[in-house]
């Protein structure tokens, strides 16, 4: 379990399109894995302060783990212009090799909503990442754009999908329609009558438990121990 005096760094990483802010949440000395957590669509106010993706940092922070948060081109103090998600998947693998620099641990991924959308491309042909979680996936068109998910169809990582049962960019039967198709292993849990803003104390649980494994083992190495001491 992470120390209670554990820091907050503020950064910029530096971006194809110009510095992009960040901030660290620190982990422990002995941590297994270094995490990054992408925010959700910045013209509709999305940056690394949301609160889904707040509570994201803090369940995998208590895993001991690093977690980067950092705010795609654009948005609060990163440089360069929102680019429909093209640039965005650069900004992605910016902070991939920035943490894999900085810890050369193994990288979890997570991300929520566009964040998801854009970062899940980067995260999942990326060998250094070994597991891999999308809040809120819009399988529904954001700014009248639908996203293309086919390259899910050639990830066998361990994924996790969590999504609360009244996004209107999450359609239910959508949703379970395209993870069933995935390869295993992948878990898709349903947050009953949430909006995608309100289910962050639900899904606190929901990250560890994938995490630390339950009936099938553990999804990531240490990761039961970690959760052990907690």
């Amino acid at each position: 379990m992470i120390a209670q005096n554990s820091t907050i760094k503020s950064l910029f990483l530096d971006g194809p399109a110009g510095r992009l802010e960040a901030l660290l949440n620190a982990g422990a000395e002995n941590a297994t894995h270094a995490a990054v957590v992408c925010h959700p669509h910045p013209l509709f106010g999305g940056t690394l302060h949301n609160k889904v993706v707040f509570h994201t940092m803090k369940a995998l922070n208590s895993f001991g783990f690093p977690v980067l948060r950092f705010n795609f081109r654009g948005a609060g103090l990163s440089q360069g212009e929102h680019d429909h998600g093209q640039g965005e998947l650069e900004d992605v693998r910016t902070a991939l090799h920035w943490l894999d620099g900085e810890y050369r641990r193994p990288l979890i991924f997570a991300g929520f909503s566009f964040g998801a959308a854009v970062g899940l491309q980067a995260a999942c042909p990326d060998s250094r990442v070994k597991a891999l979680i999308g809040l809120g996936l819009p399988v529904s068109p954001i700014d009248d754009r639908r996203y293309n998910f086919d390259f899910l169809h050639d990830c066998p990582k361990p994924k996790l999908f969590v999504s609360g049962s009244r996004d209107q960019y999450a359609p239910r039967a959508e949703l379970e329609h395209l993870i069933a198709l995935l390869p295993q292993p992948h878990q898709l849990k349903i947050i009953e009558d949430a909006e995608p803003e309100k289910f962050q104390q639900s899904k606190n649980p929901v990250v560890a438990q994938f995490l630390s494994g339950s009936t099938e083992g553990p999804i990531l190495e240490g990761s039961q121990d970690a959760i052990a001491k907690k």
